[in-house]
């Protein structure tokens, strides 16, 4: 096995557009998340998803 692990996968459904609050209304994330996902290592990429999770939930209710 390689010592290196595979990345934090996005989020992304190829829904994209933004919501009033710029939330994408597919994965969850704001512009900024989405903007700067690449240059994100993987405990804040595993951050990001801990939020878009939790606004997932919301938008469900």
């Amino acid at each position: 096995m390689s010592g290196r692990s595979k990345r934090v996968a996005s989020p992304c459904v190829s829904v994209c557009a933004l919501d009033e609050n710029d939330v994408c209304i597919g994965c969850h994330r704001t512009g900024d998340e989405i903007l700067h996902w690449t240059r994100l290592d993987d405990d804040q990429r595993r951050d990001v998803l801990r939020k878009v999770s939790e606004r997932e939930q919301r938008s469900i209710i």
